[in-house]
């Protein structure tokens, strides 16, 4: 079910991005110009065509879910909204700890729930922080408990 990601996969990997980044960031960013205008799927899916081969998917048939892995870091996990709390994440993130050793990621303070589902997961918040690329919002590193 868990499976390297493909080319023929990007336009899908692109469409998740998108709808969870709008879904989890409009929120805290509020920039209508950034969420709904240059985030869309075809930007998101050119961009990919160069770094799609970092990506694994949650693929029953239907790629539910996806991740981004990069060395030891977690760079990405969303699952789609309408298979979330099927516990794809879940499966997604142990794969990741299981086969690629994950040691940290990073996410935003204000992403609570995003937060709350890594430390279920074996993660903490370290005292790391940084800023979010062209923001005023703080990114928290969270690594895993060994």
């Amino acid at each position: 079910m868990i499976r390297k990601a493909r080319i023929e996969d990007v336009g899908r990997i692109a469409e998740i991005l998108v709808f969870n980044k709008r879904l989890n960031f409009f929120p805290i960013f509020q920039d209508v110009q950034y969420s709904f205008k240059e985030l869309n799927v075809m930007n998101v899916a050119s961009e990919l065509l160069d770094s799609y081969y970092h990506f694994y998917v949650y693929d029953d048939g239907v790629i539910k879910g996806i991740m981004e892995i990069d060395g030891h870091e977690l760079v990405t996990l969303y699952v789609d909204s309408f298979f979330q709390n099927e516990g794809i994440g879940s499966q997604l993130v142990k794969y990741a700890i299981e086969y690629h050793q994950i040691q940290y990621l990073w996410a935003l303070e204000k992403n609570v729930n995003a937060i709350r589902f890594y430390k279920r997961h074996g993660f903490f918040v370290s005292d790391e922080k940084k800023f979010e690329e062209d923001t005023i919002e703080y990114l928290v590193k969270l690594k895993r408990k060994l």
